[in-house]
């Protein structure tokens, strides 16, 4: 599985020759100026929630791949189907086995709603189990929850958490050290953070705090890429 991290909570997953993308959000973020979005290749768009910051680029990347199909909770995929873009729906707790794996949509503890203020559904999560056996949690926009704690119940071993860092509007670097702990993955990738003031880190900070605690954070660069 190689995943790419293309700024802000976007990322691109390649497993095997099947693209996922989750949460374009490319054009708007300066940061990410270096991505050519008309070269993303997308089978599948994997979106956590509503905001802007998170779905800006969705019928780009759809214009560009018009068979990717979207998967979201119900609110979200009604708001797009009425766009004329195909998807299926998932709700909390709720498994679909695709051509990739295995896809649960998990609880995530944040809020949600379109860019014109319609309703976005409640936000999640997902967690990926592939048929090579390798599991990724994306958390999506969270707050910690106790429900994290329930993954390791479900799942044999995660191998990668992919955790926002950035704090202010979801958990910060401390509280996704203790996240890892909840979900019994010491393998961390960061993300959600440096895009906007409000979410400026110390990298090097929030690096040695991590490797502190006896854990892995992995901070790639914007285009850069990570294999599990």
């Amino acid at each position: 599985m190689e995943i790419t991290f293309l700024g802000h909570a976007s990322l691109h997953i390649k497993i095997e020759e099947i693209n996922l993308v989750v949460d374009p959000f490319i054009s708007g973020n300066p940061k990410a100026e270096g991505i050519d979005l008309n070269s993303i290749e997308a089978d599948y768009i994997l979106v956590t929630h509503a905001h802007r910051d998170h779905i800006l680029d969705i019928e780009a990347i759809v214009k560009n791949n018009p068979e990717a199909k979207l998967i979201s909770n119900y609110e979200i995929i009604q708001w797009y189907d009425k766009k004329g873009i195909q998807g299926h729906p998932l709700n909390h707790g709720g498994k679909k086995n695709f051509d990739f794996g295995i896809l649960k949509y998990v609880n995530a503890i944040h809020s949600s709603v379109f860019p014109d203020g319609s309703n976005g559904g409640n936000p999640g999560g997902f967690v990926i189990s592939t048929t090579h056996d390798k599991t990724v949690y994306i958390a999506g926009d969270t707050a910690l929850t106790m429900d994290m704690k329930l993954l390791p119940l479900m799942f044999d071993k995660i191998d990668l958490a992919i955790l926002p860092i950035g704090d202010n509007f979801t958990m910060g670097y401390e509280d996704a050290a203790l996240a890892s702990d909840f979900v019994k993955c010491d393998k961390v990738l960061g993300y959600h953070y440096n895009t906007f003031p409000p979410i400026t880190l110390n990298k090097e900070e929030v690096l040695n705090y991590f490797k502190n605690k006896g854990k892995e954070l992995l901070l790639p660069k914007i285009g850069e890429s990570i294999f599990i």
